[in-house]
């Protein structure tokens, strides 16, 4: 969640100069070869941010290894899993079966995408190498999408797309702990091409337009499009649509900001909210504080997205829940295949 932090600065400052120091050796020692990349024996291409969470990361990897796979691509993804309570190596799918694995041995967003993609091998590893050799030497694959991998610049990678979320303000601009920047702007620079995510949502503000345009990168716009209606109503398998329902909604994602813009696209009435922390771990109390809430609101639905659907559909609601799911699209994306055509040809 984005906070303005300026009443912190003095206390947030110095942590993220500090943060620099570290990031910039870091770097550094990559860039001069004193901290050596591996190479895994396939194609690696990179889904990153430099920001924190919320840019669209998920529907990226997902529109990415659906291209790949339609091109006739053996594809396998890799990625940290965030949140996990397991360790080490930990298959959670072999693309034949759907999911091997729960949510806390996997992290909720790999259990979401094995939920999702067919016939896609996925792996989570710290260790991005050995999870990269345990897809490689099981199941052969052409292509790796290393999600979430910009920043691990311990593996090589052949391709790196950074996603940018266009809702970015210029107070998110700075380091964390007192920004959302995972490292200096600057270092967008090692990316091979730029999605500007959500920009149906929100157009990207001057000072970040002028920021993308100062990189010489390719940029391509896309928008983040939910699921068509009528939607699916999880509780009892009817059939709903959202206009003029009166819907309390709740989340744990990094960008709550835009969930709630979608519902108001699709008309629906928010009238209540609950968010989390991004990747937090619903209980059954949770759910039903919700349902307290939602029903001082009367509200008709509670809505959710498909990330947190994976944390709460076996916990009792007294209330049908609608799982708004999110799809990337492309204003050029003719033009975004030409960059990849040398991965997908």
């Amino acid at each position: 969640m984005r906070l303005n932090k300026e009443y912190l600065i003095w206390f947030l400052f110095p942590l993220a100069l500090f943060y620099w120091g570290v990031v910039y050796w870091r770097n550094f020692f990559y860039n001069f070869g004193f901290f050596v990349s591996k190479r895994l024996p396939c194609i690696v291409i990179s889904v990153g941010n430099i920001t924190v969470g919320g840019t669209g990361k998920t529907p990226m990897v997902i529109f990415l290894a659906q291209l790949l796979k339609r091109h006739g691509k053996k594809v396998a993804i890799l990625s940290r899993g965030y949140g996990r309570k397991s360790k080490g190596t930990v298959l959670v799918t072999d693309g034949l079966s759907g999911p091997i694995s729960d949510f806390e041995e996997c992290g909720d967003e790999p259990y979401l995408l094995a939920n999702i993609l067919d016939g896609i091998p996925l792996v989570v590893d710290d260790d991005r190498f050995r999870g990269g050799m345990f897809l490689t030497q099981k199941f052969q694959p052409q292509i790796i999408i290393l999600d979430d991998g910009f920043q691990h610049r311990a593996l090589e990678r052949d391709f790196d797309l950074v996603l940018v979320n266009a809702r970015d303000r210029m107070i998110d601009h700075k380091l964390i702990p007192y920004g959302i920047l995972r490292e200096p702007w600057g270092n967008i620079t090692r990316a091979d091409a730029i999605i500007v995510t959500k920009t149906n949502l929100q157009k990207p503000k001057p000072f970040l337009s002028r920021k993308l345009k100062e990189t010489d990168l390719r940029i391509f716009n896309s928008q983040m499009e939910s699921t068509v209606s009528p939607i699916r109503c999880h509780s009892n398998s009817e059939s709903v649509t959202l206009k003029n329902k009166k819907v309390f909604i709740f989340s744990a994602i990094g960008d709550p900001a835009s969930f709630r813009a979608s519902i108001n696209n699709l008309g629906a009435i928010i009238c209540g909210m609950k968010e989390f922390e991004d990747h937090y771990s619903y209980s059954q109390q949770d759910l039903e504080t919700i349902d307290i809430q939602a029903k001082k609101t009367n509200a008709e639905y509670l809505v959710t997205t498909e990330k947190d659907w994976v944390k709460v559909q076996n916990f009792t609601s007294g209330y049908p829940t609608v799982v708004l799911g999110a799809h990337i699209r492309f204003s050029k994306e003719k033009e975004l295949k030409q960059l990849l055509q040398p991965f997908i040809s």
